[in-house]
Protein backbone atom coordinates (compact mmCIF):
# COMPACT_ATOMS: atom_id res chain seq x y z
CA UNK A 1 0.00 0.00 0.00
CA UNK A 2 1.41 3.22 -1.24
CA UNK A 3 0.68 6.61 0.45
CA UNK A 4 0.26 9.31 -1.89
CA UNK A 5 1.81 12.67 -1.31
CA UNK A 6 -1.09 14.41 -0.59
CA UNK A 7 -4.82 13.00 0.72
CA UNK A 8 -7.46 13.58 -2.29
CA UNK A 9 -10.64 15.22 -0.60
CA UNK A 10 -12.79 13.31 -3.20
CA UNK A 11 -14.39 16.24 -4.24
CA UNK A 12 -13.75 17.72 -7.75
CA UNK A 13 -11.94 20.82 -8.31
CA UNK A 14 -10.92 21.15 -4.73
CA UNK A 15 -7.62 19.51 -4.46
CA UNK A 16 -6.38 21.91 -6.81
CA UNK A 17 -7.19 24.97 -4.68
CA UNK A 18 -5.40 22.99 -1.75
CA UNK A 19 -2.25 22.99 -3.42
CA UNK A 20 -2.91 19.11 -4.54
CA UNK A 21 -5.37 17.72 -1.65
CA UNK A 22 -4.93 17.26 2.43
CA UNK A 23 -1.55 16.97 4.26
CA UNK A 24 -0.87 13.58 5.60
CA UNK A 25 0.26 13.47 9.22
CA UNK A 26 -2.56 16.36 9.56
CA UNK A 27 -5.93 16.83 10.92
CA UNK A 28 -9.07 18.62 8.84
CA UNK A 29 -11.58 20.95 10.61
CA UNK A 30 -14.55 20.74 8.25
CA UNK A 31 -16.96 23.45 10.37
CA UNK A 32 -20.59 24.29 9.27
CA UNK A 33 -24.20 23.89 10.16
CA UNK A 34 -26.37 21.14 9.91
CA UNK A 35 -27.52 20.30 6.28
CA UNK A 36 -24.33 21.66 4.84
CA UNK A 37 -22.68 18.93 3.19
CA UNK A 38 -20.06 18.17 6.10
CA UNK A 39 -21.19 14.74 5.66
CA UNK A 40 -21.29 14.34 2.24
CA UNK A 41 -17.73 15.70 2.17
CA UNK A 42 -16.60 13.07 4.93
CA UNK A 43 -17.63 10.58 2.91
CA UNK A 44 -16.09 11.46 -0.57
CA UNK A 45 -12.75 12.50 1.59
CA UNK A 46 -12.84 8.33 3.10
CA UNK A 47 -14.19 6.91 -0.03
CA UNK A 48 -11.47 8.19 -2.21
CA UNK A 49 -8.81 6.13 0.04
CA UNK A 50 -10.19 3.03 -2.20
CA UNK A 51 -8.10 4.33 -5.25
CA UNK A 52 -5.41 5.51 -3.98
CA UNK A 53 -4.62 3.41 -0.48
CA UNK A 54 -6.53 0.55 -1.30
CA UNK A 55 -9.54 0.85 1.10
CA UNK A 56 -12.00 3.36 2.29
CA UNK A 57 -11.42 5.10 5.63
CA UNK A 58 -13.16 4.57 9.14
CA UNK A 59 -15.63 6.90 10.88
CA UNK A 60 -15.22 7.52 14.64
CA UNK A 61 -18.55 9.12 15.63
CA UNK A 62 -18.67 10.88 19.11
CA UNK A 63 -22.31 11.95 19.23
CA UNK A 64 -24.68 10.85 21.98
CA UNK A 65 -27.67 11.98 20.19
CA UNK A 66 -28.17 8.94 17.58
CA UNK A 67 -26.88 8.81 14.28
CA UNK A 68 -27.79 12.56 13.04
CA UNK A 69 -25.13 12.38 10.42
CA UNK A 70 -26.41 9.54 8.85
CA UNK A 71 -23.43 7.92 7.47
CA UNK A 72 -24.84 4.50 6.48
CA UNK A 73 -27.47 6.00 4.32
CA UNK A 74 -25.52 8.53 2.63
CA UNK A 75 -22.81 6.32 1.84
CA UNK A 76 -25.10 3.62 0.23
CA UNK A 77 -26.71 6.21 -2.24
CA UNK A 78 -23.56 7.76 -2.80
CA UNK A 79 -21.05 4.83 -3.42
CA UNK A 80 -23.40 1.96 -2.62
CA UNK A 81 -20.89 0.93 0.48
CA UNK A 82 -22.24 -0.04 3.47
CA UNK A 83 -20.17 1.13 6.68
CA UNK A 84 -19.82 -1.70 9.20
CA UNK A 85 -20.68 -1.22 12.25
CA UNK A 86 -18.16 -1.71 15.09
CA UNK A 87 -19.73 -3.22 19.08
CA UNK A 88 -18.03 -0.62 21.36
CA UNK A 89 -18.99 -3.18 24.03
CA UNK A 90 -16.61 -6.30 22.83
CA UNK A 91 -13.27 -6.24 24.46
CA UNK A 92 -10.39 -6.22 22.12
CA UNK A 93 -9.14 -10.05 21.93
CA UNK A 94 -5.65 -10.43 20.35
CA UNK A 95 -6.03 -14.02 19.38
CA UNK A 96 -9.15 -13.08 17.50
CA UNK A 97 -6.70 -10.11 15.61
CA UNK A 98 -3.80 -12.53 14.79
CA UNK A 99 -5.94 -14.90 13.74
CA UNK A 100 -8.44 -12.68 11.33
CA UNK A 101 -4.97 -11.34 9.49
CA UNK A 102 -3.58 -14.51 9.22
CA UNK A 103 -7.12 -15.17 7.35
CA UNK A 104 -7.05 -11.75 5.36
CA UNK A 105 -9.99 -10.58 7.37
CA UNK A 106 -10.59 -7.30 8.77
CA UNK A 107 -10.81 -7.32 13.12
CA UNK A 108 -12.79 -3.96 13.04
CA UNK A 109 -15.75 -2.67 11.32
CA UNK A 110 -15.03 0.94 9.76
CA UNK A 111 -18.17 2.96 11.91
CA UNK A 112 -17.70 3.08 15.67
CA UNK A 113 -20.22 5.56 17.72
CA UNK A 114 -18.23 5.80 20.85
CA UNK A 115 -20.71 7.27 23.13
CA UNK A 116 -23.97 5.32 23.65
CA UNK A 117 -27.63 6.99 22.63
CA UNK A 118 -28.79 9.08 25.20
CA UNK A 119 -31.14 11.42 23.06
CA UNK A 120 -29.29 14.84 24.50
CA UNK A 121 -26.04 16.71 24.72
CA UNK A 122 -23.05 15.48 26.87
CA UNK A 123 -21.20 19.02 28.31
CA UNK A 124 -21.02 19.54 31.96
CA UNK A 125 -23.36 21.90 32.30
CA UNK A 126 -25.91 19.45 31.33
CA UNK A 127 -25.04 16.64 33.86
CA UNK A 128 -25.51 16.74 37.33
CA UNK A 129 -22.54 16.39 39.61
CA UNK A 130 -23.47 12.03 39.59
CA UNK A 131 -23.87 12.00 35.82
CA UNK A 132 -20.79 13.92 35.28
CA UNK A 133 -19.06 11.45 37.69
CA UNK A 134 -20.60 8.44 35.67
CA UNK A 135 -19.39 10.15 32.62
CA UNK A 136 -16.03 10.17 33.23
CA UNK A 137 -15.36 6.80 35.04
CA UNK A 138 -17.23 5.22 31.53
CA UNK A 139 -14.98 7.18 29.49
CA UNK A 140 -11.95 5.37 30.12
CA UNK A 141 -14.03 1.50 28.76
CA UNK A 142 -14.96 4.19 25.57
CA UNK A 143 -11.35 5.08 24.99
CA UNK A 144 -10.23 1.41 25.09
CA UNK A 145 -12.83 1.10 22.40
CA UNK A 146 -11.86 3.66 20.36
CA UNK A 147 -8.06 2.35 20.58
CA UNK A 148 -8.53 -0.81 19.64
CA UNK A 149 -10.87 0.38 16.63
CA UNK A 150 -8.19 2.86 15.49
CA UNK A 151 -5.18 0.66 15.54
CA UNK A 152 -6.97 -2.21 13.91
CA UNK A 153 -8.27 -0.30 11.09
CA UNK A 154 -4.88 1.37 10.93
CA UNK A 155 -3.02 -1.78 11.07
CA UNK A 156 -4.59 -3.29 8.32
CA UNK A 157 -4.34 -0.13 6.08
CA UNK A 158 -7.17 2.52 6.52
CA UNK A 159 -4.98 6.01 6.11
CA UNK A 160 -8.32 8.05 6.75
CA UNK A 161 -10.20 9.29 9.32
CA UNK A 162 -13.68 10.79 9.90
CA UNK A 163 -14.57 12.30 13.36
CA UNK A 164 -17.93 13.28 13.36
CA UNK A 165 -21.17 14.43 15.84
CA UNK A 166 -19.36 16.81 17.31
CA UNK A 167 -22.09 19.45 19.19
CA UNK A 168 -21.42 22.99 19.24
CA UNK A 169 -20.94 24.20 23.10
CA UNK A 170 -20.08 27.43 24.80
CA UNK A 171 -17.06 26.17 25.94
CA UNK A 172 -14.70 23.25 24.62
CA UNK A 173 -13.19 22.21 27.99
CA UNK A 174 -17.43 21.27 29.32
CA UNK A 175 -17.78 18.85 27.07
CA UNK A 176 -16.94 15.13 27.15
CA UNK A 177 -16.54 15.19 23.39
CA UNK A 178 -13.99 17.36 22.96
CA UNK A 179 -12.13 15.67 25.80
CA UNK A 180 -12.21 12.21 23.74
CA UNK A 181 -11.50 14.34 20.72
CA UNK A 182 -8.42 15.72 22.19
CA UNK A 183 -7.03 12.32 23.04
CA UNK A 184 -7.95 10.72 20.18
CA UNK A 185 -6.04 13.33 17.69
CA UNK A 186 -2.39 13.18 20.09
CA UNK A 187 -2.34 10.11 21.86
CA UNK A 188 -3.92 7.76 19.11
CA UNK A 189 -3.65 9.04 15.73
CA UNK A 190 -0.99 10.98 15.92
CA UNK A 191 0.97 9.22 18.54
CA UNK A 192 4.04 6.37 16.85
CA UNK A 193 2.19 2.74 16.53
CA UNK A 194 4.29 1.03 18.73
CA UNK A 195 3.09 2.89 21.96
CA UNK A 196 -0.40 3.01 20.84
CA UNK A 197 -0.40 -0.73 20.55
CA UNK A 198 1.49 -0.86 24.28
CA UNK A 199 -1.69 1.15 25.02
CA UNK A 200 -3.83 -1.56 23.59
CA UNK A 201 -1.83 -4.63 24.62
CA UNK A 202 -1.22 -3.19 27.76
CA UNK A 203 0.16 -7.23 30.17
CA UNK A 204 0.11 -8.75 26.51
CA UNK A 205 2.08 -7.08 24.67
CA UNK A 206 5.18 -8.88 25.63
CA UNK A 207 3.39 -12.48 24.92
CA UNK A 208 2.83 -10.52 21.13
CA UNK A 209 5.27 -8.78 20.26
CA UNK A 210 6.95 -10.50 17.51
CA UNK A 211 3.51 -10.52 15.97
CA UNK A 212 2.59 -6.80 16.90
CA UNK A 213 5.72 -5.88 15.22
CA UNK A 214 4.49 -6.89 11.66
CA UNK A 215 1.08 -4.61 12.36
CA UNK A 216 2.58 -1.32 12.92
CA UNK A 217 2.31 1.47 10.65
CA UNK A 218 3.31 5.01 9.88
CA UNK A 219 1.11 7.47 12.06
CA UNK A 220 2.67 10.49 9.95
CA UNK A 221 0.57 8.46 6.46
CA UNK A 222 -2.22 8.84 8.59
CA UNK A 223 -4.72 11.97 7.86
CA UNK A 224 -8.62 12.97 9.68
CA UNK A 225 -10.98 15.06 9.00
CA UNK A 226 -12.85 16.47 12.20
CA UNK A 227 -16.72 17.59 11.24
CA UNK A 228 -18.31 20.20 13.74
CA UNK A 229 -21.58 21.58 13.66
CA UNK A 230 -21.57 25.18 14.44
CA UNK A 231 -24.22 26.97 15.23
CA UNK A 232 -23.38 29.77 12.70
CA UNK A 233 -25.05 29.30 9.40
CA UNK A 234 -23.64 31.91 7.09
CA UNK A 235 -20.16 31.60 5.83
CA UNK A 236 -19.79 35.38 6.43
CA UNK A 237 -20.44 34.70 10.38
CA UNK A 238 -18.04 31.69 10.61
CA UNK A 239 -15.30 33.91 8.85
CA UNK A 240 -15.82 36.93 11.51
CA UNK A 241 -15.82 34.80 14.30
CA UNK A 242 -12.38 34.39 15.67
CA UNK A 243 -10.11 31.37 16.27
CA UNK A 244 -9.76 31.44 20.26
CA UNK A 245 -6.18 30.28 22.07
CA UNK A 246 -6.72 26.94 23.20
CA UNK A 247 -9.71 26.41 20.92
CA UNK A 248 -9.18 22.51 19.22
CA UNK A 249 -9.38 24.20 15.62
CA UNK A 250 -6.95 26.02 16.39
CA UNK A 251 -4.80 23.28 16.37
CA UNK A 252 -5.62 21.96 13.32
CA UNK A 253 -3.67 22.22 10.23
CA UNK A 254 -6.31 22.87 8.22
CA UNK A 255 -9.68 24.77 8.42
CA UNK A 256 -12.65 24.80 5.84
CA UNK A 257 -15.51 26.75 6.49
CA UNK A 258 -18.92 25.45 4.86
CA UNK A 259 -21.77 28.09 4.64
CA UNK A 260 -24.69 29.79 2.70
CA UNK A 261 -23.58 33.18 0.92
CA UNK A 262 -26.20 35.43 -0.47
CA UNK A 263 -26.49 35.73 -4.38
CA UNK A 264 -29.10 38.36 -5.00
CA UNK A 265 -32.51 37.36 -4.21
CA UNK A 266 -30.72 33.53 -3.64
CA UNK A 267 -28.90 31.89 -1.10
CA UNK A 268 -25.64 29.56 -2.34
CA UNK A 269 -23.64 27.15 -0.62
CA UNK A 270 -20.12 28.07 -0.36
CA UNK A 271 -16.99 27.27 1.41
CA UNK A 272 -13.88 29.16 2.59
CA UNK A 273 -10.48 27.96 3.22
CA UNK A 274 -9.70 29.63 6.93
CA UNK A 275 -5.71 28.21 6.87
CA UNK A 276 -3.78 25.20 5.22
CA UNK A 277 -0.79 25.34 6.88
CA UNK A 278 2.53 24.65 4.82
CA UNK A 279 0.69 24.51 1.24
CA UNK A 280 -0.36 27.03 -1.06
CA UNK A 281 -4.57 27.40 -1.23
CA UNK A 282 -7.05 29.30 -2.74
CA UNK A 283 -7.91 32.80 -0.48
CA UNK A 284 -11.32 32.79 -2.69
CA UNK A 285 -14.70 31.70 -1.80
CA UNK A 286 -15.41 28.65 -3.38
CA UNK A 287 -18.37 27.68 -4.52
CA UNK A 288 -20.34 24.12 -4.61
CA UNK A 289 -23.62 22.54 -5.21
CA UNK A 290 -24.60 18.99 -4.06
CA UNK A 291 -26.28 16.36 -5.76
CA UNK A 292 -26.93 12.88 -6.35
CA UNK A 293 -22.81 12.68 -6.40
CA UNK A 294 -22.10 14.74 -3.57
CA UNK A 295 -20.15 17.94 -3.62
CA UNK A 296 -18.51 19.26 -6.05
CA UNK A 297 -16.75 22.71 -6.90
CA UNK A 298 -18.41 25.24 -9.00
CA UNK A 299 -16.84 27.73 -10.97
Amino acid sequence: MTVTARFSTGIPGLDAKLGGGLIPGTTTAIVGATGVGKTQFSLQFLNAGLASEGRRGVILDLTSRGDSQNHVEYAKSLFNWTPTAQDATIPFSPEAFFEKIARGERYSGDYLQAFPYVGRRVTRRDLDEDQWRDWKADLTKRLDATIAFLYTNFAQGARRLVVDGIEPVERQGDSIQFELLEYVDRQIVKKDAAWVARDLFRQNYRAYEDQIAKTLYNSSDVASILSYTSRETSLEALIDKPLEEGDFFAQANTVIYLGKVRDGLKFRRAMYVLKHRGSACADEIIFYEIDDAGLHIVE
